[in-house]
């Protein structure tokens, strides 16, 4: 039977990579419902396509879930406009494919504890993560000693000297891979892997200590783990999205796919490094969020997401995207992350305080 499945952002980088997937594999797939917070005629264009009901404009995806059944519901919206579809598929009993970051940043302990009571997978997209998930299929529980989560060092690697005159175009020219402005910013800070951390916690059970960031601008090596006995396991393939969001959506089979695979040889080398904490400063935060009580977490998301919209507009410089994430969380209220509406609190408190 093919996979009843929703799409959440279906206009997006995540979302048209899901509908190519689909595409790829009709008798797979079933699309029940798509949605877009904008780009209507697109999306309905993809949902005449796909046989599937098209919802957009604000709530649209809440809707989606709402409204129909599925097997799995990929989440791939902006920012905490994810979390409510999420819990309400995790509700109707859906696995949920995550793409949207800041959904186990903000609320990870929400999603994962109401994702274990009604028996659900939460599976993750982001190809990190997706690297772990595979290299984790048949290992037992305690075996794991470490995470590593390879990054890319985005188009700021080695240059320039000067962080503070970097221009928007500059920071979303992306030398590996072909994302949304969001996520483009947030790799060329490094902030996604401040992300990526905390969602590892979430996601595979371990401390934030167990988990470490490697520096990989090939891209090739999506991440590592490293288990009790000393061995070390990879999941390897070219920089191409579809292929963890392929692997999400179809898990536990492994769909064929009709692209390049890798030519070691041709690639000649692989290289690794640790990261810059004076070029990428954005990396300390993950301790801040993670070791403080409170909202936290829901606070650093929320800033990095207002610093980010605020750098796009021309209203900050690059380098202050890291100074505002900095103030929040200097700052951040005493809200305990234990409903939805705490989260949504945190975040609400974050734009009014940076926007002051």
């Amino acid at each position: 039977m093919p996979k009843r499945t929703i799409i959440l952002g279906a206009t997006g980088s995540i979302g048209s990579g899901a509908v190519d997937v689909v595409r790829s594999h009709p008798a797979d797939f079933d699309v029940v419902a798509v949605s877009a917070l904008r780009s209507k005629d697109r999306c309905e264009e993809i949902a005449a396509e796909l046989g599937a009901r098209a919802y957009v404009g604000e709530g649209a995806a809440l809707r989606a879930v709402e409204e129909n059944d599925a097997d799995v519901c990929l989440v791939a919206t902006v920012g905490v406009s994810g979390l409510r579809p999420t819990l309400a598929a995790i509700e109707k009993g859906m696995d949920v494919a995550l793409a949207t970051k800041e959904v186990l940043v903000m609320a990870g302990g929400l999603v994962m504890g109401r994702a274990r009571a009604k028996g659900v997978r939460i599976l993750p997209v982001d190809s990190e993560h997706s690297a772990v998930f595979q290299c984790l299929q048949g290992a037992r529980g305690g075996s794991v000693a470490k995470l590593t989560l390879t990054a890319s060092g985005g188009p700021f690697l080695d240059g320039p000297a000067d962080l503070s005159s970097v221009t928007v175009e500059q920071a979303l020219r992306h030398p590996r891979w072909a994302m949304g402005p969001k996520v483009s910013v947030d790799s060329a800070t490094m902030m996604n892997k401040v992300f990526e951390v905390v969602e590892a916690r979430w996601l595979f059970d371990v401390p934030v200590d167990a988990v470490e960031v490697v520096v990989h601008p090939e891209s090739v090596v999506h991440s590592l783990v490293t288990f009790a006995d000393g061995s070390t396991l990879a999941q390897l393939c070219p920089p191409d999205m579809r292929v963890p969001i392929q692997y999400a959506l179809s898990w536990p089979d492994r769909l064929p796919a009709e692209r390049a695979s890798l030519d070691l040889a041709a690639l000649g080398a692989l290289t690794f490094r640790r990261p810059d904490p004076d070029r990428f400063p954005c990396l300390r935060f993950v301790r801040e969020a993670c070791v403080a009580d409170g909202c936290a977490p829901a606070v650093l998301a929320a800033a990095d997401e207002w610093a980010v919209d605020a750098f796009l507009k021309g209203r900050i410089r690059y380098t202050d995207m890291a100074k505002a994430v900095e103030d929040a969380l200097a700052n951040a209220p005493r809200i305990e992350l234990t409903s939805p509406e705490a989260v949504y609190e945190a975040n609400d408190w974050t734009w009014k305080h940076l926007s002051r």
